[in-house]
């Protein structure tokens, strides 16, 4: 009876998943500017700001190597409010409440929009690691570095999916729940950024970086980049990813069981 259920959530999850990424193709709009503004920022930092990288604190350092997890980091949280916005049209035309009318799992009809924003992030970031590698990146750790990045997006943009959803179940408005992934903006910029961390004089900020989640995910990615393979960076960064996933993915469960009980 356990294997009927755990197949029949399978295959609830994948056509749920199947219809939100068939969503996304239609509506190309959807991701298109976001990807564009993150090679926008991409193409300004390392044209503006790559003389930083004759500081003796970025020990011959390619600039683009350092900048680039921003970009991609830059372009999942501008992008979760995708899985987020395909709910609140679900919520909006009733489609979702007759969803839940169905012997569907309600967690699959959450998971269907977030593993689809998952992989509408990984197709960009391979775009923007394609423009970089155009620019001259070079990666110390080879294709296997490469793949490793692609896994820390994968898991980040998961989790963003994962709060995007939350917030749209909550909210069940198109323009809170877009709103509500831009708060995650700040994350950007209160860590290490464009410069290392001992660069960095302001107390305050010192303190923002230590203890924002971005922070690591930049070290794990410029760690592979950069540096080649450094275990701790790179265990830090799955590990804060691991967490920022059980927290979103349960706030989402949360909100879809509230949704079902408030309709």
């Amino acid at each position: 009876m356990s294997e009927q259920i755990k197949g029949s959530f399978l295959v609830d999850t994948l056509v749920f998943t199947k219809r939100s990424i068939i969503t996304i193709i239609r509506n190309p709009l959807i991701f298109i500017p976001n990807l564009i503004i993150s090679l926008f920022f991409l193409f300004v930092y390392e044209g503006g700001l790559s003389g930083i990288s004759e500081l003796p604190a970025f020990e011959g350092a390619n600039y683009l190597a350092f900048i680039l997890p921003v970009s991609i980091v830059s372009a999942a949280i501008g992008g979760a409010g995708g899985a987020g916005q395909a709910l609140v049209k679900d919520l909006e035309n009733g489609y979702f409440s007759r969803l839940l009318l169905t012997p569907s799992s309600r967690l699959a009809i959450v998971l269907g929009p977030i593993i689809a924003g998952m992989l509408q992030l990984l197709i960009q970031t391979v775009l923007i690691l394609v423009v970089a590698y155009f620019l001259g990146l070079e990666v110390a750790a080879g294709f296997g570095g490469v793949i490793v990045v692609l896994l820390l997006t994968l898991g980040w943009g998961l989790a963003f999916a994962g709060y995007s959803v939350g917030v749209a179940l909550r909210t069940k408005n198109a323009q809170s729940a877009q709103a509500g992934t831009f708060v995650f903006f700040p994350l950007i910029f209160l860590s290490t950024t464009f410069v290392p961390y001992e660069l960095i004089e302001a107390g305050w900020l010192k303190v923002a970086a230590t203890i924002n989640p971005t922070t690591y995910l930049f070290e794990a990615m410029r760690s592979v980049f950069i540096d080649g393979w450094e275990a701790w960076p790179l265990v830090r960064g799955f590990l804060v990813i691991a967490l920022l996933c059980a927290i979103t993915i349960s706030f989402s469960a949360i909100s879809a069981s509230k949704a079902v009980n408030a309709d």
